[in-house]
């Protein structure tokens, strides 16, 4: 372990597969030192292409575990308005205090024009949008301003460099992650809490077929995907002292796929 977050508490939402970012991120805030609370919602990934992961978001709890991670996990759907204020308060009496949020989790959804349903724009926001401001609500409300290392992350995903026409629901909920950002950041930057906003790049989480694979490779000037290690690198720094001074920012790990 490197220590850098050693004795601060993290919240890791949407850490339910173990081939995601979310568990990637809290593999890295293990070995940096950190004890991680886990939320996850199963029932989601089960409804997706990609399925629940086989061994339930208890098999990354025990790898963490066996890693030496202090790690407590709770299941919440984020879509019930009290479940962002039970995660954080889940934390709080397993460790004591919260250092850091990072609202990894995300509602996918494919809706173009034709087929938009008010249904899915409605459960969109509220787990994508709704659901990660009042995770922050509940996070500045119980932080304690003297502890150092006072983080949110948020995800945002590409529909700022590029269209997604194909998944508006989603777009919608991340674009204004992605707005918020600044002002959460100017909000708490009193508080000695930054705000941050990262996206990740097409990411190879174990959802896409090898022509999508080889498509994305060819196309990104770094040759290939990114990979939830190379989120949970950037989720690592932000974490760390070394960032203590930014923030507001919204920041591409892509290997260069925004810039092309």
């Amino acid at each position: 372990m490197s220590g850098t977050l050693h004795g601060r508490v993290v919240v890791v939402t949407g850490a339910s597969r173990r081939t995601a970012i979310g568990a990637a991120v809290a593999h890295r805030a293990v070995a940096d030192g950190a004890s991680v609370l886990l939320h996850s919602w199963s029932p989601h990934d089960a409804e997706q292409p990609w399925g629940a992961d086989p061994g339930g978001p208890e098999a990354l709890v025990d790898e963490l575990r066996r890693a030496g991670g202090r790690v407590e996990h709770l299941s919440a759907d984020l879509a019930a308005p009290d479940a962002p204020a039970a995660v954080l308060a889940a934390a709080r009496d397993a460790f004591g205090h919260v250092d850091a949020l990072v609202a990894n989790h995300a509602r996918s959804s494919g809706q173009d024009l034709e087929h938009l349903t008010a249904a899915e724009l409605d459960l969109s926001h509220a787990v994508n949008t709704r659901a990660v401001l009042l995770l922050v609500q509940a996070f500045a409300a119980q932080h304690d301003d003297t502890r150092p290392g006072g983080r949110v992350l948020l995800f945002t995903s590409g529909q700022y460099h590029g269209a997604m026409p194909a998944e508006l629901p989603y777009i919608a909920s991340k674009a204004a992650l992605h707005e918020l950002t600044r002002s959460l950041a100017v909000h708490l930057m009193p508080r000695a809490i930054t705000v941050n906003c990262i996206d990740p790049g097409p990411n190879d989480t174990g959802y896409a077929d090898e022509r999508s694979r080889a498509a994305v490779a060819e196309a990104n000037p770094g040759a290939r995907w990114s990979t939830p290690t190379d989120t949970a690198r950037l989720v690592a720094w932000l974490l760390s002292d070394e960032a203590e001074w930014v923030t507001g920012q919204t920041i591409a790990s892509d290997g260069g796929w925004s810039s092309r």
